[in-house]
């Protein structure tokens, strides 16, 4: 195997006022399995287009490989998943079988192969996304985010199947894949992009350590530059104090000629020796302020919670859904309380979706069972379809009637930079728009939040930000999730158990 060579490597976008990339080194050997990491929006994918060769960058990239990107786009998801998955991986039909080969690794059935592509469950598309990566072995894969919408007896699936691989990049958030899949790591922060050897609890065990001094150092110095600044004013209010006693003096002085040589001499001296110390004094600001280091920290989230006087918010009795004529679920009944978090648990498929979209009243849905809600209750909902968000920040807070500083102020918080604020929201990376309809969600006032995959493209920190604001504040939450930790961490109830149904 040979190694991807990058040298003095420097990329912005247009309008950026620093680089996104600033003479980036880096050797990159062809075996590694290499988890990328970092904050959303630190550049995680603008990485992966370089290396694609879509992106115009000063420097050198060299590789003896062709990259190859998951997930590939489907021109045309009505036509059966036999031909998408052979114009994929460039082959015909008779070489059908070296798919097949994949895909019996990752425990799909060829049954699969005959029906549309758009019939797939997301588990099914993005195991068969996967199945066509690794035939040709001259191709090094950058897979991204490949356990989204993976329920977790999927997840442990793909683990399985990538751990039987060489040579490729994935980007994902999953704690637990990461630690079974990879044994790279290339963490990409404010300050630095830097290689570790080992998986994802190496790299976290090494990086908090590294971190610790240097946030340590950024406290330190942001509170010698409040003490320089704080001197500075003082200086320029001695200044001003010195000469308005200068003309008080001049005026109110019966021998203000004589006087006025000697206290303009004397003010002058106090002016000039002030001048100098504070020219000091903002040198040292300067100076102190180029030491900070752009560290990622987790400022503490806020939610808008309006705790409920009810204390029965949802009473569901033995609900069920359809689809196609197909009862997706065995019925499901409970009831979520007052300051309870309950997680909605189960395999692709069975509706969990569905079920939400039942609780919430939409209408389209065919459903039996009974759903029961206080009169006048405030419900915020954070669905999946943030992947089509269009028009400006701005356009979003007017739509969801939410003040735009408090929506900015959070997404700071949430690791958003500045400078994204004035981009289109069709532009924004999967991350940053999970986040502007995350923000949203807290912003929003409400009684009852229903959060569907909500970490779903989120970074660690922002991930443990979430789950610490839950712990903080117990809110009524009805979610669904697949990340293990996360659902133990924050359910205050029995896991919600959703069983398949029957076809009728």
């Amino acid at each position: 195997m040979g190694r991807i060579q990058i040298r003095n490597l420097s990329f912005s976008y247009d309008g950026m006022l620093t680089n996104l990339f600033d003479r980036l080194n880096l050797n990159i050997d062809e075996s590694w399995r290499l988890g990328l990491i970092g904050r959303n929006g630190r550049g995680k994918t603008t990485f992966l287009k370089l290396l694609l060769g879509q992106l115009t960058y000063r420097g050198q990239l060299k590789s003896s490989v062709d990259f190859i990107y998951f997930p590939q786009p489907i021109p045309d998801a009505t036509q059966v998943t036999g031909d998408v998955l052979l114009r994929i991986a460039g082959l015909d039909e008779s070489e059908l079988w070296k798919i097949q080969i994949e895909m019996d690794k990752l425990q799909l059935t060829d049954e699969i192969l005959s029906r549309p592509f758009e019939t797939l469950s997301p588990g099914e598309q993005i195991k068969a996304g996967l199945a066509v990566m690794f035939i040709d072995n001259q191709t090094f894969q950058l897979i991204d985010e490949p356990t989204n919408h993976l329920d977790i007896e999927g997840r442990e699936v793909v683990a399985d199947y990538l751990k039987q691989k060489q040579g490729f990049i994935v980007v994902s958030h999953d704690r637990h894949f990461l630690d079974q899949v990879i044994d790279h790591v290339l963490s990409i922060d404010r300050a630095k992009v830097q290689l570790y050897a080992g998986n994802y609890e190496t790299w976290a065990t090494a990086y908090q350590q590294e971190n610790r001094s240097e946030w340590l150092e950024k406290r330190h110095l942001q509170k010698e530059i409040g003490r320089l600044k704080s001197t500075a004013d003082t200086i320029e209010r001695w200044a001003g104090r010195a000469e308005s006693q200068k003309r008080k003096s001049v005026k109110s002085d019966q021998h203000a000629d004589l006087d006025k040589g000697f206290i303009g001499h004397k003010t002058a001296k106090v002016m000039k020796r002030s001048k100098s110390t504070l020219r000091r004094t903002e040198k040292e600001i300067e100076q102190k302020q180029s030491l900070l280091k752009n560290v990622d920290e987790a400022a503490p989230l806020q939610l808008n919670y309006e705790r409920p006087y009810q204390k029965y918010l949802l009473q569901v009795a033995h609900l069920q859904v359809q689809q196609n004529g197909a009862v997706l679920n065995q019925p499901l009944s409970f009831n979520l309380m007052q300051d309870q978090c309950l997680v909605l648990f189960g395999q692709n498929g069975v509706g969990k979706t569905t079920i939400i979209k039942a609780i919430l009243g939409d209408h389209q849905l065919v459903a039996d069972g009974t759903v029961e809600k206080p009169a006048g209750i405030r419900i915020s909902y954070l669905n999946q379809n943030f992947e089509r968000l269009k028009g400006s920040i701005q356009d979003y807070a007017d739509q969801f009637s939410i003040k735009l500083n408090d929506l900015l102020n959070t997404l700071r918080k949430l690791g958003f930079e500045r400078s994204a604020f004035a981009e289109y929201l069709s532009d924004l990376s999967m991350g940053q728009k999970r986040k502007v309809s995350l923000a949203r969600s807290l912003c929003e006032r409400a009684n009852l939040y229903i959060w569907d995959e909500p970490l779903n493209y989120l970074d660690v920190i922002t991930r443990q930000q979430i789950q610490d604001l839950i712990l903080q504040i117990r809110p009524s939450m009805l979610i669904i999730d697949h990340d293990e930790a996360f659902i133990e961490t924050v359910k205050t109830g029995p896991l919600l158990r959703i069983k398949p149904g029957e076809s009728k």
